[in-house]
């Protein structure tokens, strides 16, 4: 470690390099933050470049690295086993004016998802990446991981608003095309590569992110259904009706929806807690009254017409906030269960409803469940689970993981909608991915970290 010490020196001050004793108030995860990190060495970069040296002195050395963005991950990404480097990009957080002609928006990887978005209101743009840890994520992380989120049935994952990126090798080598324009058909998209790749093929320094015009209105209404195919025809309805302003689509079964409007919940439900599905949808338009009329229109005709029961519109900006806190509020979840276990599934639109009531059912008969929360973004066919547990068991952590992951294969769904692969769902890839899929994942990794130090262990073994 000494010879690796000195030659990190040459590159960084000293106060960009933590070991030993130094290294007790960091942690691999902000869900542990009561245990110590346990690596050779975290490195602070303030530029690519440095991150292009620490790369090329660890490609010599071969020694593993671990890159830490805002250590929100939810699959074990960041674990570390004590052999590492770890290179945070937390000081390389940097976010330049949004630029308006081009409707792009140039960041660093360390900065924070909330400041990119404050970033773009300050120039009257939206960046539509949305999601719960806004406030700790770090854009590197969120491209690295395809984030998802809130509004991808409008707006799409990460890897529809990234224009430009600039990520370094393995090797040190930089690659960077940090290039403002929509369409580029210049032979292979490079960029992509490194996009939802968690790590494993390069690390992202800096981006171009795509922006759009800052929404004028924004609706909403929570939604009472007892029928899924019902929310589904429903949801058809409210995207003709909003005439392409529909942002969100989100569903919370009725258990789910209970416990996050009871207490000890802060929440209360704007509706009874009759209804087997709860739909809480947005729109965002450009004339607050003429939309606010007209998700009225909408929701009565719904009514008339019997595919929805109950509905219960937003009034005010307060009403909003609490109707989405509502839906954002898992710890209202997880503050009900001992030991917790989460899923963000894949499933086609039409076999969510007997899908998820079949887990369901499976699970509630599993010794050791004591909770199961499904809800998620309907719109996409992305549902989470939470799985409230008496213990926290390997035993019993597979025998959820089986019964979840069970008909992932069959209706060609996915372990992994947003979070990843990680370490955690790395030996059940094999249920979204085929064979040669996973041969040729292997290729690129060889091909681009021939000798596998980048996030080793994690996503694919080699």
């Amino acid at each position: 470690m000494d010879t690796l010490k000195d030659s990190f020196l040459e590159i960084l001050r000293s106060e960009q390099l933590l070991t030993g004793a130094s290294l007790k108030d960091r942690y691999h995860h902000i869900w542990h933050m009561d245990q110590p990190l346990n690596v050779k060495a975290l490195l602070l970069p303030e530029s690519t470049e440095q991150v292009a040296a620490i790369m090329k002195i660890c490609h010599t050395n071969d020694q593993p690295v671990i890159v830490f963005g805002g250590l929100t991950n939810l699959v074990g990404s960041t674990e570390t086993y004590g052999d590492e480097v770890v290179i945070s990009m937390e000081r390389m957080n940097g976010i330049e004016k949004a630029d308006i002609q081009s409707r792009t928006i140039t960041v660093e990887a360390g900065a924070i998802l909330e400041h990119v978005q404050q970033a773009a209101l300050e120039r009257n743009l939206l960046f539509p990446l949305n999601y719960g840890a806004k406030g700790s994520a770090q854009i590197g992380g969120a491209i690295s991981t395809n984030a998802g989120g809130l509004q991808v049935i409008r707006y799409g994952m990460t890897r529809q608003l990234v224009l430009g990126l600039e990520t370094v090798l393995a090797d040190g080598t930089v690659i960077s095309s940090l290039k403002k324009i929509i369409k580029d058909n210049s032979a292979y998209d490079i960029k992509q590569l490194f996009i939802g790749s968690e790590g494993t093929l390069g690390i992202v320094t800096k981006a171009v992110l795509k922006l759009v015009e800052l929404p004028q209105s924004r609706v909403s209404a929570f939604v009472g259904i007892n029928d899924f195919d019902k929310v589904v025809s429903f949801m058809r309805y409210m995207d003709q009706g909003l005439a392409g302003t529909l942002s969100s689509y989100e569903l919370i079964w009725k258990d789910s929806y209970i416990t996050l409007t009871k207490d000890p919940s802060v929440d209360r439900s704007p509706l009874p807690d009759t209804y087997n599905y709860y739909v809480l949808l947005e729109g965002l338009g450009s004339h607050q009254n003429q939309d606010e009329d007209r998700l009225e229109n909408l929701l009565e005709n719904a009514l008339n017409e019997g595919l929805i029961l109950d509905a219960a519109p937003a009034y005010s900006k307060t009403e909003l906030n609490r109707f989405w806190h509502i839906r954002e509020n898992v710890d209202a979840l997880v503050a009900v269960c001992k030991f917790d276990q989460h899923f963000d599934i894949s499933l086609p639109i039409y076999a969510v409803g007997e899908t998820i009531a079949s887990i369901s059912e499976s699970l509630a008969k599993i010794k050791g469940v004591t909770h199961v929360f499904p809800f998620g973004h309907i719109g996409d066919g992305n549902i989470h689970f939470m799985i409230g547990k008496e213990n926290d068991s390997d035993e019993l952590k597979i025998a959820i993981n089986d019964i979840v992951y069970k008909p992932i294969k069959m209706l060609g769904g996915s372990v992994s909608a947003e979070h990843g692969i990680g370490l955690h769902k790395k030996e059940y890839l094999r249920l979204s991915r085929t064979d040669e899929e996973i041969a040729l994942m292997k290729q690129l990794k060889r091909t681009l970290d021939p000798k596998n130090i980048l996030n080793r262990g994690k996503v694919l073994d080699l």
